[in-house]
């Protein structure tokens, strides 16, 4: 099974210059920017909801694991859904299921249970599955080949301006809400096993905890979500046909299956890896801060500088732009990957600032690699660009995987968040092969 992604080229009835590639591609900046929005406030979430609940790290990271768990469930479906009613609807589609799960959060959080909020995070993230199903490889066409990992970089671009903007808003409106921990209470890396008086404490603390904060930002990013798809509805796209071999091979000796093609195969594990990697430090930010060896900050200082590490992502993929159109997007990968090695080493042996600021440059690190894998994973596949599309989207799943094992690996380490970070240096390990050979595997 497969699923559905553009890989026909653009009808000459509907697109009559160049000019109109960039009203198409002007449209769809506000469509990466809600996703990036969206996704990114799953960090201010987990540290809050940790609280809240006085969960450990395995079981918030349930979190990502139902958020990108809907990649795995949805890409499929959403991919044939795109393949019989065309892009344009299945992006309206997407944004009304995810103003739906925003909407749902209203009752989770007055009845405060937790498994109300993990359903509602579920079809807010299938939503925005349909979105990333229909609007990625819909860019990554929308052009000359040649510039499809610049194109694409531009767009993830907009993506990173909503995850860095994203921490900002939540932390003003939501992790200040938390209630001020005594010092007792600071920087503990469980509420599980608490001594009864200081159960007790922090039970009287919660108890004073209104959702109110949360329920209202989470209605009013549903409302902007319908009035996007409203827009957008009455909007003219390019189309895009689907047709067999309508993109050229490459040189790529074409087979009888997807399957065959090792480079696919290789990028697909790349975006798993990429994807969990990512968000497995970005989830837990907020609690590396909060450690007494790193920064002891509160949670309402550390959310602040979550921003940093999005924002590194977002001042990357602008540089990317100009950096993937002059080098070997396949280097330049390779190169990134063992930059973000290096950077988590330095923080893991370090302590204080240092330990800070090496592990928020990782973002810059991320910030061309989903645009290149995905592109270099496609590269030369024709008639299969379709199912290899959707396949990527599908390894999407590593956001939902990767946490939980960082969670676990932390978990059983006593709360040690520095011993966790060996999973994102194997994961960007595995990148760097991707860059500088793996692609490669092809022939391409």
């Amino acid at each position: 099974m497969a699923i559905s992604a553009p890989s026909g080229k653009i009808s000459s009835a509907n697109l009559d210059s160049n000019q109109k590639y960039g009203t198409a591609l002007s449209s769809l900046m506000v469509l990466f920017f809600m996703m990036g929005f969206i996704t990114c406030f799953n960090d201010i979430l987990i540290p809050y909801l940790k609280v809240i609940f006085k969960l450990n790290y395995t079981q918030v990271n349930l979190i990502n694991l139902c958020f990108f768990g809907a990649y795995f469930v949805m890409s499929i479906p959403g991919g044939k859904l795109v393949q019989k009613y065309g892009y344009k609807a299945i992006m309206i589609t997407g944004f009304v299921i995810a103003a739906i799960g925003c909407i749902l959060f209203y009752p989770a959080a007055e009845m405060k249970i937790y498994g109300l909020f993990l359903g509602a995070l579920f079809i807010l993230a299938t939503g925005i599955t349909l979105l990333q199903v229909a609007g990625n490889p819909y860019v990554a066409v929308l052009g000359s080949p040649d510039t499809s990992s610049a194109r694409l970089t531009l767009t993830q671009a907009l993506n990173s301006l909503g995850t860095t903007i994203a921490p900002l808003v939540g932390t003003y409106i939501i992790l200040s809400n938390l209630p001020e921990m005594p010092l007792e209470l600071k920087g503990l890396k469980s509420y599980s096993d608490l001594p009864e008086n200081l159960n007790v404490l922090l039970n009287n603390l919660l108890e004073q905890t209104k959702l109110i904060y949360l329920q209202g930002t989470y209605l009013s990013i549903a409302a902007v979500l319908l009035v996007i798809g409203g827009v957008l509805f009455i909007m003219k796209l390019p189309a895009i046909g689907h047709g067999e071999g309508e993109i050229s091979t490459e040189g790529v000796a074409e087979k009888s299956s997807v399957w065959q093609y090792r480079h696919l195969i290789l990028g697909m594990i790349g975006i798993f890896t990429y994807v969990g990697a990512e968000v497995a430090i970005g989830s837990h930010i907020i609690n590396y801060l909060e450690m007494k060896d790193v920064m002891a900050m509160s949670a309402k200082e550390a959310g602040n500088y979550v921003s940093y590490y999005w924002g590194g992502a977002m001042v990357g993929r602008f540089l990317g732009t100009l950096i993937l159109a002059k080098f070997n997007p396949g280097k330049v990968l390779g190169t990134y990957a063992l930059l973000a090695i290096s950077l988590i080493a330095i923080s893991i042996f370090s302590h204080g600032e240092l330990s800070m600021w090496s592990l928020l440059l990782v973002g810059f690190c991320n910030s061309l690699m989903f645009p290149t894998i995905f592109t270099l994973a496609i590269k030369g596949l024709g008639k299969y660009t379709d199912q290899a599309s959707g396949l990527l989207c599908t390894a999407i799943v590593g956001g939902a995987i990767l946490p939980l094992l960082f969670a676990t690996v932390a978990d059983q380490t006593g709360g040690n968040l520095k011993l966790a970070l060996i999973i994102p240096i194997i994961c960007y390990l595995y990148i760097s092969f991707f860059g500088f050979k793996g692609h490669k595997a092809a022939g391409n």
